[in-house]
């Protein structure tokens, strides 16, 4: 089974749109998605759309939920007094410009969604899907975090050796096996951090015993997004960040 992951597109349409074209050239058998689909860019709307469209299933993310739920803010890590005023601008755009449509659905994604690839009538290897960790959809995973950590989120997820535990978040890809158990962050559709303005996502090909990840980059129309983002009354900042991978970090 090959099975495409994205996680964190965050309102950007044409990111979105590039990365479905790109899967689709790619044979997978699945895509699923694992949250934080609206927020800081201004296709909310469309981006919600075009999941349901396509029967793209996965779980939420804190953006997600906090939108759903008119939650007072949108749960999200600030570096600095900056980056705290930006987020709210954003949070409060979103909530004005999202449809009671896509509220209702954003509310109806689970907070995790577990997947056998293989089939349930063996013991085969398992996909559980979270946003950020098994436990809540807030806290960083990030790939410098101790063995220990890992091994009590896999604990808390109820994996084990051969399953892959899959999630995003932090914007930033990355694959380590701890405990035998495949610990994947998706990186993000509509605003990495890392560096790469490309689009990210994660292929996951789970074949019996063996699995493999792969992630891919995807070039698309980033000056259209900026640009909208421009003209959308949104923070000038969220532009920079799109053309930049993330040189203004640490607001999501």
């Amino acid at each position: 089974m090959r099975i495409a992951l994205i996680a964190d597109i965050h309102a950007n349409l044409p990111a979105l749109e590039a990365v479905l074209k790109d899967v689709d050239g790619r044979g997978v058998d699945s895509i699923h998605h694992l949250g934080d689909l609206v927020g800081y860019a201004p296709w909310p709307n469309e981006v919600v759309a075009r999941l349901e469209a396509s029967g793209i299933t996965g779980v939420a993310g804190n953006y997600d939920s906090t939108v759903a739920t008119d939650y007072a803010h949108c749960g999200c890590r600030y570096e600095d007094a900056r980056q705290e005023a930006l987020s709210h601008e954003s949070f409060a755009w979103t909530r004005a410009h999202v449809s009671a449509r896509t509220k209702a659905i954003l509310r109806t994604l689970p907070f995790r969604l577990d997947l056998r690839p293989l089939g349930g009538h063996t013991p085969g290897p398992a996909l559980v899907l979270v946003h950020a960790t098994p436990l809540l959809n807030t806290p960083y995973w990030t790939e410098d975090r101790t063995d220990r950590f890992c091994a009590e989120m896999i604990a808390r997820a109820r994996v084990r050796a051969g399953d892959v535990l899959a999630f995003g978040h932090t914007h930033v890809p990355w694959h380590r096996v701890v405990d035998g158990v495949h610990l994947v962050n998706a990186g993000s559709v509509g605003r990495p951090k890392d560096g790469d303005p490309r689009a990210c996502w994660a292929l996951i090909d789970m074949q019996g015993e063996a699995t493999t990840v792969e992630f891919v980059r995807v070039v698309y129309d980033v000056e259209r997004a900026a640009e909208a983002i421009l003209q959308s009354g949104l923070p000038n900042e969220f532009a920079a960040i799109l053309r930049t991978g993330g040189t203004l970090a640490g607001v999501d």
